[in-house]
């Protein structure tokens, strides 16, 4: 009940905020990021509820992966909606650096978990190989932008900050649980894909886009990702950062550490 009463709450404000937009949209004398920004925030309120039912349904095999681009493409269409605007802004000026971090956080997130049980699923995983591969690929690269929309803190004389590990965790970009959540998502599915995906299966993802459909205005993750060394990098970042300014903070890093010796080792 306590689950579904959050369901309902996510719902009534993404249905409040939409009402607000619409109204601002009549009025036609806001500001584009004002309006983009609310839109994006009924965007992340509904397809929270959404998500929720998928993993409430366990990721359904028949069904959730057409859902999961679905939502995938749903927290897209803020950021489409700039570029379709010809805003000569910067899409970080008019979305902000928060809203973008948690539109691309949802979509790596989402992909975490749909993958977390697909890879379960021996006999589709079998069959589906390479769509498994693009769903990792796509979720890790959504996972590294969301890292990458705040710049670490540069330390010299000008920048005081009086504790010493919240000025380590700044200078190493990690400004929230959710980054650190990220990294290990991300070194997560890169393990994943050394484990289930062989590298000769790398070219037929050229012609393999379950993420992404034009008919949804969606935009996919295109590039090749080198699951070991992206991995072995973010795993680094993780462990460091967790026994260095965060150590005892309840942060484990066991199974980084774990996943780290099999990229080394599969490297040999």
């Amino acid at each position: 009940m306590e689950r579904e009463s959050e369901q309902d709450t996510f719902l009534t404000k993404g249905s409040a905020t939409l009402d607000k937009l619409k109204d601002l949209c009549n009025g036609g004398k806001e500001h584009l990021s004002t309006l983009v920004q609310l839109y994006a925030q009924t965007v992340l309120d509904i397809t929270y509820f959404e998500e929720n039912q998928l993993v409430d349904e366990d990721f359904p095999e028949e069904s959730s992966l057409q859902k999961v681009k679905e939502l995938t493409c749903a927290l897209s269409e803020p950021e489409d909606l700039v570029r379709e605007c010809n805003s000569k802004e910067k899409l970080i000026n008019i979305l902000g650096a928060e809203l973008l971090e948690c539109l691309y956080w949802r979509k790596g997130a989402l992909l975490y978990m749909y993958c977390h049980t697909a890879k379960e699923r021996s006999e589709w995983l079998q069959e589906n190989i390479p769509i498994f591969r693009k769903c990792l690929s796509d979720g890790v690269q959504y996972l590294m932008k969301m890292l990458s929309f705040r710049c670490p803190l540069q330390l010299n004389e000008d920048v005081s900050i009086q504790d010493k590990d919240t000025a380590r965790l700044l200078s190493e970009g990690v400004f929230s649980d959710t980054h650190l959540l990220a990294m290990m998502y991300s070194g997560e599915m890169c393990y994943w894909g050394l484990q289930h995906c062989r590298e000769g299966q790398q070219e037929s993802l050229e012609t393999i886009d379950p993420i992404s459909d034009n008919d949804l205005g969606c935009t996919s993750q295109s590039k090749s990702l080198d699951f070991r060394e992206t991995g072995k990098n973010v795993l680094t970042k993780y462990v460091t950062v967790c026994e260095g300014p965060l150590k005892d903070q309840g942060w484990n890093t066991t199974t980084a550490k774990q996943m780290l010796c099999y990229f080394m080792k599969s490297h040999d």
